[in-house]
């Protein structure tokens, strides 16, 4: 069935062709008509299954024609490079029509994202604690919202959002279509769905998850120490092309990152404690072809696309087969193939075997020739907590040694300048006392005069005998003990 037969606008159809969208994936054939037609929609589908457009079409679609300047369609996604990717991804189909789309999200400055909601663009994609910011404000009105989205919505639930996003739900009109998307349909999930849906047209919701049929999986089995020099190997053989690397926390990406920079190999990462400006240079670069290796937490186990990915490599078991699930999705995308491989150490045998009983087969095993797997690896990946927090705290204790350090010469300075001023005065009275003392001298007049004025006491001794050598004294700053 071609995109023609849902009775797209023609500017919209334009779009999908231009970007080379030939025939429907199973998830947009079974969605487009029932969400065209204005009814409610929950789709459980795999990931890379091309739900994006499954939802954007239809809204899009609907808003042809449609009064400009108010926002009537919001998309709620869990993440910054998802709602940045579906932006995109709706001004490529909206390309030849007035449509406009925002993305709202942390990391970044708010100034623009205020703009949008004030001149009303068509479609907002947000994540939900981003737009909770906004919402406190009088600027970010949805009246006229007709279209609520809930894209990835289990992973929503894993990030801890149900919350926020029940805090969004008070914000929008209750008479709306809304469309739900979820690779995974979790008892909270469901109970959400019960909730927000007024009889959906339900789509695949029964269907096992499972990883997609283009995927080639292998397992490499290999000592935890080793497991960094046998990806720089198999970068360096060519046995992987681009390719995805996830690991399990951002300390771990970190170091991995750092070690195949060490080799040569062209890389980057993306996690959490990156700024939103370097994760998506990170996946620009990546997806130009920059670098060779993303190395990511699964902060984009979900929903990014990379056009002709050609591999995805679990540095670390998941400790979920549905985790599993969602990372080697990002390749093999929409029906294409792609290749998974997973590095498991003897420790973790037993979460590799809690992932083949969910997929309903083992998954072969690969010993690459001529890799050294006896080899002792002298620099570790990655150092124990407790080490860590103890290099944190020796740093801090010799910064704190180092500033009091400081601080004591200051004080000494300041000390002996005072010293030195009250010496000063000490000598001055002490020859006024003398020549105080000394006969008398036939003197003129005016030399009497002189005298007279060299007598007088100065202003620094009038408030306390201090000299001009003290008052420096107490001018410096009062550092590690008192100039006085």
């Amino acid at each position: 069935m071609p995109f023609s037969s849902f009775g797209l606008h023609p500017d919209l159809l334009r779009g999908t062709k231009e970007l080379g969208f030939n025939r429907p994936t199973p998830v947009q054939n079974d969605a487009i008509p029932p969400a065209m037609l204005g009814k409610d929609v929950l789709a459980c589908a795999m990931t890379g299954s091309g739900k994006t457009a499954a939802f954007l079409l239809p809204i899009l679609h609907r808003l042809m024609g449609k009064k400009r300047g108010t926002t009537r369609a919001l998309i709620l996604t869990p993440t910054r490079e998802l709602a940045a990717q579906i932006a995109q991804h709706l001004n490529d189909l909206a390309v030849h029509t007035p449509l406009t789309g925002a993305a709202v999200f942390g990391g970044v400055a708010m100034g623009p994202q205020e703009h949008a909601f004030r001149v009303g663009v068509d479609v907002v994609i947000a994540t939900p604690g981003r737009l909770l910011d906004h919402l406190r404000n009088p600027y970010a009105k949805f009246d006229h919202l007709e279209v609520l989205v809930l894209d990835e919505a289990d992973r929503m639930l894993d990030m801890g959002f149900l919350p926020d996003i029940r805090r969004v739900l008070k914000h929008l009109p209750e008479k709306r279509q809304t469309l739900f998307f979820s690779a995974t349909m979790p008892a909270p999930i469901q109970t959400l769905t019960r909730e927000m849906l007024r009889s959906p047209a339900t789509i695949n919701l029964e269907r096992k998850s499972a990883p997609a049929v283009g995927i080639t999986q292998a397992v490499y089995p290999v000592r935890q120490e080793l497991k960094s020099a046998l990806l720089a190997e198999l970068v360096k053989r060519g046995e992987v092309g681009s390719v995805i690397v996830f690991t399990r926390t951002k300390h771990r990406a970190n170091r991995l990152f750092e070690f195949l920079q060490k080799r040569g190999i062209a890389a980057d990462r993306i996690h959490g404690n990156r700024s939103q400006s370097q994760r998506t240079q990170a996946l620009a670069g990546f997806k130009s072809g920059a670098y060779k290796v993303l190395v990511a937490t699964d902060i984009v186990a979900r929903g990014i696309d990379v056009q002709e990915l050609e591999h995805v490599l679990n540095f670390d078991v998941p400790a979920a087969p549905d985790d599993y699930i969602h990372r080697v999705g990002r390749t093999a995308r929409a029906d294409a193939t792609g290749d998974a491989y997973t590095f498991v150490s003897p420790e973790e045998e037993e979460d590799l075997r809690a992932i083949e009983r969910a997929i309903g087969r083992r998954l072969p095993r690969v010993v690459i020739t001529d890799f050294d797997y006896a080899a002792k690896q002298t620099e570790r990946l990655e150092i124990p907590i407790g080490e860590r927090i103890a290099a944190i705290r020796a740093k801090k204790a010799e910064d704190r040694a180092r500033s009091k350090a400081k601080a004591d010469r200051k004080g000494a300075h300041g000390r002996s300048a005072t010293a030195s001023g009250r010496s000063g005065d000490e000598r001055g009275a002490g020859g006024n006392a003398t020549r105080q003392g000394a006969p008398a001298r036939a003197q003129s007049p005016y030399r009497e005069d002189v005298a007279r004025q060299g007598s007088r006491p100065r202003p620094q001794d009038a408030r306390g005998g201090r000299s001009e050598g003290a008052a420096q004294g107490r001018g410096q700053p009062r550092r590690g003990g008192s100039s006085r």
